[in-house]
C-alpha cells in the first residue's frame, strides 16, 4: 500500500475515535481523498480508452484483475449507495442526475457480479466523461454530507427500514459477488462505513489501478 495514503489512513481512523480530534480526523480523511482523486484525475489526463479498458491481469485474483474504468464505476457507485441512501438518506447522484444514460452503463449496480471478460466488456461501453462528472458531483456530495455528520453521529446504525429500502433500489445485485454488500454495510455503525467505502476502499482500487497503468501505459 502507497506509505502515506496508509499513513494518512491510520492517522484518521485514530482521530476519529476521539471526540476531542473528531474535527482533525476529518480533515485528514479530506486529505486523503483529494490525494487519491488527484490520481483518478491523472488517469483521464494521461490515458487512452483502449488503456482505460485494458485487462491486463484478468486471471489474477485481487483488484488488479478489473480495468480501471471499472474500478472508477465501481468506487463511486459504491460511495453514492452508501452516502446517499444509507447515511443521508436522500437521493443518489447517479439518480438524480440521470447518470446510467449519460454514462451509457448497462447495470445501476457496484459491478460486483462482473468478472472477467464482462468487465472488460462493461469498460468498452461508458462514457468517460460522464464518469467522470459523475464521481466529481458524488465525491463533492460525499464530503458535505461527512462535514455535516457530529462525532456522537458516529455509532448510529443503518436501521432495518433503510435495508429494506436499499434492497428495493436494486443497485446491488443478488448474484453471490454482490449480495453480501448489503449485510457488510447495514452491520456498520457511521465510523465504519466512513472507514471503508470512504477511504480505505478508495485506496485498494486506486492502488490497482496504478498497477494496471503501469503495465499498459508507455
Amino acid at each position: 500500500m502507497n506509505k502515506e495514503w496508509s499513513e494518512l489512513n491510520k492517522k484518521m481512523q485514530t482521530q476519529i475515535r476521539k471526540k476531542d480530534t473528531y474535527e482533525e480526523g476529518i480533515g485528514t480523511l479530506f486529505e486523503l481523498r483529494n490525494q487519491l482523486m488527484e490520481t483518478l484525475t491523472s488517469f483521464y489526463d494521461e490515458l487512452s480508452k483502449e488503456e482505460f479498458n485494458a485487462i491486463p491481469f484478468i486471471n489474477a485474483d485481487g483488484y488488479h484483475s478489473k480495468t480501471i474504468a471499472y474500478s472508477i464505476w465501481h468506487i463511486f457507485r459504491i460511495e453514492d449507495i452508501v452516502a446517499h441512501t444509507l447515511i443521508n438518506e436522500d437521493e443518489q447522484v447517479f439518480f438524480a442526475g440521470n447518470y446510467q444514460e449519460r454514462i451509457n452503463s448497462p447495470i445501476i449496480t457496484t459491478g460486483n457480479e462482473l468478472v472477467k471478460q464482462q468487465i472488460a466488456d462493461f469498460s468498452k461501453q461508458l462514457n468517460l466523461k460522464e464518469l467522470y462528472s459523475y464521481i466529481f458531483e458524488v465525491k463533492e456530495s460525499t464530503d458535505k454530507i461527512i462535514k455535516d455528520l457530529y462525532y456522537d453521529d458516529l455509532k448510529r446504525k443503518v436501521s432495518e427500514d433503510r435495508k429494506e429500502y436499499l434492497k428495493s433500489l436494486h443497485v446491488v445485485s443478488n448474484d453471490e459477488n454482490a449480495i453480501w454488500l448489503v449485510d457488510y454495510w447495514c452491520n456498520k455503525d457511521m465510523r465504519g462505513l466512513i472507514q471503508m467505502p470512504f477511504s480505505r476502499h478508495w485506496i485498494m482500487h486506486v492502488e490497482a489501478g496504478l498497477r494496471i497503468k503501469n503495465k499498459v501505459h508507455s
